[in-house]
């Protein structure tokens, strides 16, 4: 039982620096100096630094309109947890929005 209490926190932390990677990047490309690839790199910094280096498999960054405002939206893709950091690879998928500022 303590075990799977363990991994189930471990589940969440990773879910949760997932999406606050992905928010955070989407609001630094966002910004009237920035660019989509600005939004990339610091989403896989910042897990990169939290989670261990190799952690995210994949990083892609579009930007769209809603409401006649541009949108930039960053995803992340990496594995789920099951057995301490290993996973099913592409389980996990977040997301970010910002409204760009330019």
């Amino acid at each position: 039982m303590f075990v799977a209490l363990l991994q189930l926190t471990l589940v969440l932390h990773v879910r949760n620096t997932v999406a606050d990677a992905a928010s955070s990047a989407a609001r630094y490309g966002a910004l009237g100096d920035r660019t989509a690839e600005d939004a990339r790199n610091r989403a896989a910094a910042l897990v990169a630094a939290a989670l261990g280096p190799g952690f995210v498999q994949d990083v892609s960054v579009s930007v769209g309109a809603l409401d006649g405002m541009q949108v930039m939206t960053v995803s992340i893709k990496a594995p789920l947890p099951v057995i301490g950091l290993l996973g099913p690879s592409h389980a996990l998928e977040v997301s970010g929005h910002a409204v760009i500022t330019r």
